[in-house]
């Protein structure tokens, strides 16, 4: 099975819990109690979106990475 790697935001909602979502793969959200949960969650997401896009035979998308050191 193919590896991607996806850069991922999590954010502090103001009552405590946690937002994710996935900038290369547009509408790719989840949530989370905890910020466990939430990586947790959108990990489960991102995996579930590319499911979709193989089924449709859709192009997917691919971060480039550069080496910053």
């Amino acid at each position: 099975m193919k590896e991607y790697n996806y850069t991922i935001i999590l954010e502090r909602e103001e009552d405590g819990s946690y937002h994710a979502f996935c900038p290369a793969l547009p509408g790719c959200h989840a949530q989370g109690d905890t910020y466990e949960e939430a990586l947790e969650n959108i990990k489960d997401a991102i995996k579930l979106y590319i499911e979709s896009l193989k089924a449709h035979k859709e192009k997917i998308p691919t971060e480039e990475f550069k080496n910053l050191l």
